[in-house]
């Protein structure tokens, strides 16, 4: 209780101290995804769907007396069917120190490197109880009683960005359900060049703790991600990224939450090429992971995730592009191969302002 205490009293005594001017502006973005889909999975029929999403963004900020900007935003999102607005209120300082309070999230995965993907909404829509991951962060995770804190660009060198991270849990008493109690979350990315590319390093470490009355998981949730990309004259963008870690998740068992854990890697790499109004994308993504649907007994059999993607869009008038894009996977659960890959098409139209 004493954590949730400080954290709030923090919060209230710096925006105290901030001295809110009295209007906030306003910005908005937003897109709209329309196209067709034509979904192969393995081992069921084809199937083909139209494709309609929308998201609204609205951001808010203001700068207070004193040189602090105060910035927050959410997001309304037909695919989602609501609103997302887990969005933290960032506090940014005059000599470019932010800090991000509720709803902070993880500083690692902050930091985890942006890799070239298939544009376009196709997805094979198989379903499996495999756990391979196919993100970096899959290991950071966090509460919404939660800070993070950023560097400023150029911390202690030219290039170099940092944040670190904190959650905690909301108080109530642990139960058979597994929870997560707290996390921490350090992060890093540095720009540099090297002859005429543009290197950029990102790096993350997480951990997080999990409670419940019932047996304690083996490995709570946490790792380790890191990733290059370059963009090179001409045009092309290149990136690749790494992360291993422990995460926990939910297959459906007659426990509501998280009951099974995974302990798993997942390698990404990908390119851009842009050409005038054309851009070319090409993704592969290779995930493992070992899980356990019981608590504290570890996997011997492994879980797969092997994706290839590509995609090729066209500029046909400003914020206008036609897509088009391809995703095939492969999935083998507790060692077996399964029909719950398969691949998907996707023919359809951005437009976004």
């Amino acid at each position: 209780m004493k954590k949730e205490l400080l954290m709030a009293s923090a919060l209230v005594s710096t925006l105290g101290a901030a001295s809110i001017a009295e209007a906030v502006t306003a910005s908005t973005s937003g897109s709209m995804h329309i196209g067709q889909e034509f979904d192969s999975p393995g081992g069921s029929v084809d199937t083909n769907s139209t494709i309609d999403q929308v998201n609204f963004s609205v951001s808010l900020s203001e700068v207070t007396d004193n040189g602090t900007t105060i910035s927050s935003s959410f997001m309304l999102e037909n695919e989602s069917g609501g609103v997302d607005d887990d969005n933290a209120i960032k506090l940014t300082f005059a000599g470019g120190t932010a800090v991000e309070l509720l709803n902070a999230g993880n500083a690692s995965g902050t930091h985890d490197i942006s890799i070239p993907g298939a544009g376009g909404q196709q997805g094979v829509a198989g379903t499996t109880t495999a756990n391979a991951p196919t993100g970096l962060d899959f290991g950071a995770g966090a509460t919404t009683l939660g800070f993070e804190w950023h560097s400023p660009s150029d911390f202690v060198m030219d290039g170099l960005k940092v944040s670190a991270s904190y959650s905690s849990g909301n108080g109530v008493a642990a139960t058979t359900t597994v929870k997560m109690d707290s996390s921490w979350g350090v992060g890093a990315t540095y720009v540099t060049k090297a002859g005429d590319a543009d290197i950029t390093i990102g790096a993350g470490l997480a951990g997080s703790d999990y409670i419940n009355t019932g047996t304690a998981v083996t490995n709570d949730q946490g790792g380790m991600h890191f990733g290059i990309s370059a963009a090179l004259s001409g045009g092309l963008t290149v990136a690749v990224g790494i992360a291993d870690g422990d995460t926990l998740t939910d297959d459906g068992s007659t426990v509501a939450l998280a009951n099974t854990q995974v302990d798993g890697s997942v390698v990404k790499a990908g390119a851009k090429y842009v050409t005038g109004d054309i851009t070319l994308n090409v993704g592969l993504v290779s995930g493992e992971a070992q899980d356990s649907d019981t608590q504290g007994t570890a996997g011997t059999t492994d879980d797969s995730w092997d994706e290839m993607n590509a995609s090729v869009s066209l500029v046909v008038a400003d914020g206008v592009s036609a897509v088009l894009g391809y995703t095939t996977v492969d999935v083998d659960d507790e060692g077996a191969s399964t029909d719950n890959g398969g691949s998907a098409w996707y023919v359809g139209a951005t437009m976004s302002f």
